[in-house]
């Protein structure tokens, strides 16, 4: 596996990190700031780069390096596989169909890849049409629980107005790209870690529909919260990116994080980032800074457990709200994560909306929030 990566800051040309070398057909990862991906030419400059290269876009709120995380630029990450391929594939969320069944979206994306020795699909999707957990369970549905699945739901810094996705073209809202990748001698595994902690009394879940909370306990759930929040109610929606749920449904034993991505005053409700269930208990989080760095640190050190090769590769995808917690620390979470697996090994990634990944001992992908999902890549 052979890996160029390049920065491209605002106003700036293509500046090489590393090492610059002629790459065949490279899979060619563009992670960066939404307003920079809306520029007209950043494509064919792209394109100029990398002539046979295949391209997949994905707007960011915050763009990972080994070097740094950065807000205002576009970092290329160009990857050669000596020994394995891929195929790509996409799927548009725009149409009203497509809008109202994420799920359905899901299976038939997976459908599209070849089945015959798939072993891994990268997933970068639209962050702002799509509910990450139906996608997730629509593309369970489509494998035999014999494929791992790790991706992003993209951002756009905290502003939450518009993502961009795209495969070979002109990046564009509601898009979502789906890598398959092929080969025996491909190494993949992973690691989800949070670090943040339940605190206050646990609620019931009395009324919601899909992603959308109204009741907790039969009282309007955004008046409760508020009533948490105190003076830092005023701050909503941002201030939620602090304050997400823990919430535990009936027909498991895990529980997965939620955060609350708006809030609607006329109806008392919040909108979360994946679907949240009638019958569910949830808490109040909370963490702090050294407490989502040990969590990264931890998330390393498990996914390199199982590996035989060290990885070449390594796709970090953080979540926005770990971002503004960590604010200008945001670079010691992936400085641990180095640190467990070494300089050796090429660091790419993002801060999104959502986080695509099994937890530990499962197959099947879930919707993620206030997460650190670490996916690493040999072959």
């Amino acid at each position: 596996m052979k890996t160029v990566q390049l920065k491209k800051a605002q106003n700036k040309k293509l500046e090489f990190l590393s090492e610059q070398i002629l790459l065949k057909k490279p899979l060619v990862l563009v992670f960066g700031n939404r307003y920079m991906l809306e520029d007209a030419n950043i494509y064919n400059e792209i394109r100029e780069e990398f002539k046979d290269g295949h391209l997949v876009f994905g707007s960011t709120s915050g763009d990972i390096t080994s070097d740094s995380v950065d807000d205002e630029s576009i970092t290329i990450t160009a990857i050669e596989f000596e020994k394995s391929n891929f195929v790509i594939k996409t799927t548009g969320v725009l149409n009203p169909e497509n809008l109202i069944n994420s799920q359905k979206i899901g299976k038939e994306l997976i459908e599209q890849l070849p089945k015959k020795d798939l072993k891994y699909v990268l997933i970068v999707s639209d962050g702002s049409f799509i509910n990450g957990s139906q996608l997730a369970i629509g593309m369970n549905a489509a494998t035999e629980n014999n494929v791992l699945i790790t991706g992003a739901l993209c951002g756009d810094s905290s502003r939450f107005e518009k993502t961009l996705t795209s495969y070979n073209e002109q990046p564009k809202e509601g898009e979502i790209v789906a890598i398959g990748f092929y080969g025996e001698t491909l190494e993949v595994s992973f690691a989800t870690n949070g670090g943040w902690t339940p605190f206050g009394p646990e609620r019931i879940v009395t009324k919601s529909k899909d992603n959308i909370l109204y009741e907790l306990d039969g009282k309007p759930a955004l008046d409760l919260y508020k009533k948490y929040l105190g003076d830092k109610s005023k701050e909503l929606p941002g201030a939620a990116l602090l304050y997400p749920l823990n919430v535990k449904s009936t027909d498991t034993k895990k529980s997965i994080v939620r955060t609350i991505l708006n809030i609607n005053e006329d109806e008392n409700s919040m909108i979360l980032a994946g679907d949240i269930l009638e019958g569910a208990k949830v808490q109040l989080m909370m963490t702090n800074v050294d407490n989502i760095v040990n969590a990264a640190e931890i998330g390393a050190k498990q996914a390199l457990e199982s590996r035989i090769k060290k990885p070449d590769l390594a796709i970090l995808i953080s979540c926005i709200g770990r971002k503004l917690v960590l604010d200008q620390r945001v670079e010691e979470e992936v400085e641990e994560v180095i640190e467990a697996i070494g300089n050796e090994t090429k660091i790419c990634g993002f801060y999104s909306y959502g986080e695509i990944a099994p937890f530990e001992d499962e197959t099947n992908c879930q919707l993620h929030n206030q997460t650190m999902a670490i996916t690493l890549m040999s072959e």
